[in-house]
């Protein structure tokens, strides 16, 4: 797509109204102390007031039989002057039932800033499209409502993707964790999680500095988006664009990435792309912990198996793993259909 039809909404400010919709799942009703914790630091961390759309009063069965509604949040919330952002509950699984009841002209009338990740990648697409940047996180049960305090590295950059005209440069976290809450108890909210120590971003690929529009998001939506082959932008707009990537707590094997990536690249797309970002991936979840060596070696198998196939089919694209975005924390919102500049030479990533 031609720069011109891409527009990033305007940035909130201290006080304004920030709509809170459901527009994937919506778990809030079954631990009500989680998602009060969020959006209580909406306001006291980041000053901005919630507004809270039907959508969050749907518990999951509610939510799911009725697409239409969690369509209509999206599009009032969008629609109304007095919103100035619009942040999801969370993720799901099932978002991609919402997209054929969106208008497209109300949403390309009224662009503003949308904040979710995981799930929302199917409206992320659909505002891509439109040529409206949305941000990937942070979410409102999940980065808001993290244990003990929330990450600083979280709190800047999620304060630059509210109240900023761009994102600017990414530092590394020197911790992480993607150990899950236990949100059966009110009182493990006061105790933080288990971090450890972050060993940097892993560059591979080309060595040549880049730039391009991100697209992209949770790899396993974005294999559901190629399944229904319904709202994704034709192979053409992928020209020059920067693959954005991450993976969910459900752990998918190294082997089921490979082929994914391995069927972009038969299609003819990872040649396309002029960069690829990839967020470190979680190693556990609320299902299954697992043990401190099995998470590294998964982390590492992953890594290989991204790089092996777009050194197949993109030897020159750069390639950065492990970066904060996605389901391990902290994370850096990313603007999805906004520009990013890749400096392999400089270990360098900017978001002008």
């Amino acid at each position: 797509m031609d720069d011109q039809e891409f527009v990033t909404p305007p940035p909130l400010e201290r006080g304004s109204q920030i709509a809170v919709a459901a527009p994937a799942s919506n778990p809030a009703l079954e631990v009500p102390h989680v998602y009060e914790l969020g959006l209580e630091r909406l306001r006291t961390v980041f000053d901005l007031e919630p507004v809270e759309y039907p959508t969050t009063e749907m518990g999951r069965e509610e939510l799911y039989e009725n697409p239409k509604a969690r369509a209509r949040d999206v599009m009032d919330a969008f629609a109304d002057p007095d919103i100035d952002g619009v942040i999801a509950v969370i993720g799901g699984n099932d978002q991609i039932r919402m997209l054929s009841h969106l208008d497209p002209d109300v949403l390309r009338e009224n662009p503003t800033r949308f904040y979710g990740y995981s799930d929302n990648t199917n409206l992320a697409t659909y505002l891509w499209n439109l040529g409206i940047v949305s941000f990937y996180g942070p979410a409102v049960m999940v980065e808001l409502a993290m244990d003990g305090e929330m990450f600083d590295h979280t709190v800047a950059y999620a304060e630059r993707a509210f109240f900023e005209d761009s994102i600017g440069a990414l530092e590394p976290a020197q911790r992480f964790t993607d150990q899950p809450g236990n949100w059966a108890d009110p009182e493990a909210l006061e105790t933080p999680r288990d971090t450890e120590v972050s060993p940097g971003w892993h560059w591979s690929g080309g060595t040549d500095a880049v730039s391009g529009r991100v697209w992209g998001g949770c790899l396993e939506i974005i294999d559901q988006q190629f399944l229904a082959d319904r709202y994704l932008p034709e192979d053409d707009a992928f020209e020059g664009t920067v693959l954005a990537l991450e993976t969910s707590e459900e752990v998918p094997d190294p082997d089921w990435v490979a082929g994914v990536l391995r069927a972009l690249g038969e299609r003819g797309l990872l040649k396309r792309f002029s960069g690829v970002l990839v967020g470190r991936p979680a190693t556990r979840s609320h299902r299954q912990d697992r043990p401190a060596e099995w998470r590294e070696t998964y982390r590492e198998q992953q890594r290989e198996v991204v790089a092996d196939v777009l050194a197949e089919y993109n030897p020159d694209v750069p390639v950065v793993q492990g970066l904060e975005f996605g389901h391990a924390w902290p994370t850096v919102p990313i603007p999805i259909g906004g520009q990013v500049e890749i400096d392999p030479a400089e270990k360098a990533i900017r978001f002008p």
